[in-house]
């Protein structure tokens, strides 16, 4: 980790921790974060996007131009990016200006990050987020499933360009659907083409 980039430890009393958390996730709400970058992004109006594994080609071409929609309009989007299709997103992100908060499911101690995430790091329009202890430096499927709660929780409203019937991601939708957020993109678990401008 660059030494211009230092890491940062935001706990559960501190002015800087996000109210949304605690509102949303209650008890589960983490006790501290972590975050690399301009803290201030977390109080932006943000959208969180969310893609399954799998998914059709439509789907990832749909999703793909609404990447580039939010990038011209600037609008600030939170992920984990880690499915293929949110990878292809925030590469596409990335060549904008607009902010991009990525979360990952494990620790940002000792973490390599991109020459193109650092640059957006020191240009004050990436951030990275992460709830996790440094101890927690390999991503499992529940360290994921915490990483995707806390990204819904932060954001205003929650984009699922794809679900699959019965995973994870469906699940989460679900359970955004209680906390107040605008929910898009969901049309029979695949993203609604008509939705995606709204």
């Amino acid at each position: 980790m660059a030494m211009d980039h230092p890491l940062q430890v935001i706990d559960r009393n501190s002015r800087s921790y996000p109210i949304l958390l605690a509102k949303r996730l209650g008890k589960d709400a983490p006790v501290r974060l972590w975050a690399i970058g301009l803290l201030g992004l977390v109080s932006m109006p943000k959208t969180a996007l969310f893609c399954s594994k799998t998914c059709p080609g439509d789907v990832i071409l749909a999703a793909m131009d609404q990447a580039q929609k939010w990038r011209d309009q600037g609008r600030c989007i939170i992920s984990g990016f880690h499915s293929p299709i949110e990878k292809e997103c925030l590469q596409i992100l990335v060549r904008g200006v607009q902010p991009i908060i990525i979360c990952p499911a494990r620790s940002l101690d000792r973490m390599r990050i991109p020459v193109e995430w650092r640059e957006g790091i020191g240009a004050g329009r990436i951030l990275l987020l992460s709830p996790f202890e440094p101890s927690n430096r390999r991503l499992t499927a529940a360290l994921s499933e915490q990483r995707n709660k806390l990204v819904a929780a932060l954001a205003d409203d929650v984009f699922f360009a794809h679900t699959t019937p019965g995973g994870k991601t469906a699940r989460l939708a679900e359970q955004v659907s209680g906390w107040g957020n605008s929910i898009r993109g969901l049309a029979g678990g695949r993203a609604k083409p008509s939705t995606w401008n709204d």
